[in-house]
C-alpha cells in the first residue's frame, strides 16, 4: 500500500501492507488517536485504496477513482457525521444501513467514513453493531475516535483497531520539511517540538491557523513556570478555569504541557533533580492524557494535573 502521506506509525503501515498483500483490507476499522494524529489522513488513504482501480500499489493516487476520492466526490466514499455539529443519531445510522445495501456505483467496494464515531449514543452504536455484523460483503466502515474506549465493547470487537501514535520528533521534523520547504529550519524544529508528535497541530501552526495552539502552548509554559518556581498557588489559579473546559481542549493542553516538560528536560545545564522533576512530569501526564479519552470529568482531571505537577 502507498501510505507515505501518513507520518510515522510504521507498525500500522506494516500491518495494512501485509493485509493488502494477503487477505485484503478489512470490512471495518476503528482508527484511534488524538486530534491531529492523522486519523482522517489514514481514513482517506484506506478509502482511496478500496475504490482504486489500479491492479497494485493502491491507492495509486492517479486513477480517476483516486482523484475523485481525494476530491471528496467519489460516489462510493460516503462521510457520515452529525448534522450541525450534533451527535450522530440512530436515524442516521439506519439510513446508512439502508444505503449500504445499494450496490456500489463505480467501485468494487462502498466505503463509509464516520469521523466522529464517539459521538454516537448507545442506540446509534447498537444500530451500527448490527450493520457491522450483517452488512453486505462489499461495504466497508471506517470509524474514527480519539480512544477505543469511547465506543461500546461490542462495536470495538467487530472492528480492527488501528491506534495512531505520536511521531518521533526527528521523523516529524523531516515530514514537515517536505511539506513546508520554504519554512525556516528553526520554525520547523519548534513546531515539531511543540506539537508533541501530533503533526496536525504543527501543520496548523505553520499554516498560520494555529492561534489556539499557540495559546495552549503559552499556558503550558506558564504552568511549567509555576513548577520551576514552586508556586503552588499560582498553579492552582491557572488550573481552576480548566474545570470548565471540554475534554478535547484539555487533552490538547496536556499534550502541549508534556511537550513543554520534555523541552525543559533537554535544556543544557540542568541539575539532576530538575531532570528528574521534568521526567516525572512527562511520565505522569501520559495516563492523565489517556484518561481524557475515557470520559474523565475535567474537574477530576484538573485535580490530577495539579497533583502530577506537584511531584
Amino acid at each position: 500500500m502507498r501510505l507515505d502521506a501518513l507520518a510515522g506509525n510504521a507498525p500500522v503501515k506494516a500491518r495494512l501492507e501485509a493485509q493488502s498483500r494477503g487477505r485484503g483490507l478489512s470490512h471495518a476499522y476503528l482508527i484511534t488517536g488524538p486530534a491531529g494524529s492523522g486519523k482522517r489522513t489514514l481514513a482517506g488513504l484506506l478509502a482511496a485504496a478500496m475504490v482504486c482501480s489500479a491492479p497494485d500499489g493502491r491507492p495509486c493516487g492517479g486513477c480517476p477513482a483516486c482523484r475523485k476520492a481525494a476530491g471528496g466526490i467519489h460516489p462510493d466514499v460516503v462521510t457520515v457525521a452529525g448534522e450541525d455539529g450534533k451527535d450522530l443519531t440512530v436515524a442516521q445510522v439506519r439510513r446508512m444501513r439502508a444505503d449500504a445495501y445499494i450496490r456500489p456505483n463505480e467501485a468494487e467496494r462502498k466505503v463509509y467514513i464516520l469521523p466522529d464515531a464517539q459521538r454516537m449514543n448507545a442506540s446509534a452504536q447498537n444500530a451500527m453493531l448490527k450493520l457491522l455484523e450483517e452488512g453486505p460483503p462489499y461495504a466497508a466502515f471506517l470509524l474514527l475516535a480519539e480512544a477505543a474506549g469511547e465506543l461500546l465493547p461490542t462495536v470495538r470487537s467487530r472492528c480492527e483497531v488501528l491506534a495512531l501514535a505520536p511521531v518521533d520528533r526527528r521523523e516529524g521534523e523531516a515530514w514537515l520539511r517536505e511539506r513546508f520547504p520554504d519554512a525556516p529550519a528553526q520554525a520547523l524544529s519548534a513546531a515539531a517540538l511543540r506539537c508533541g508528535g501530533i503533526l496536525g497541530r504543527a501543520v496548523d501552526e505553520l499554516s498560520g491557523g494555529g492561534e489556539e495552539e499557540a495559546e495552549l502552548s503559552a499556558l503550558a509554559a506558564r504552568l511549567a513556570d509555576t513548577v520551576e518556581a514552586g508556586d503552588e498557588l499560582g498553579r492552582l489559579e491557572l488550573a481552576m478555569p480548566l474545570e470548565k473546559w471540554d475534554r478535547e481542549r484539555l487533552a490538547r493542553l496536556l499534550d502541549a504541557l508534556r511537550a513543554e516538560a520534555l523541552r525543559r528536560l533537554e535544556r543544557p545545564g540542568q541539575s539532576e533533580s530538575a531532570r528528574r522533576r521534568w521526567m516525572a512530569a512527562a511520565e505522569g501526564l501520559e495516563p492523565l492524557r489517556e484518561a481524557c479519552g475515557f470520559n474523565g470529568a475535567p474537574g477530576h482531571l484538573t485535580g490530577w494535573l495539579c497533583a502530577v505537577l506537584s511531584q
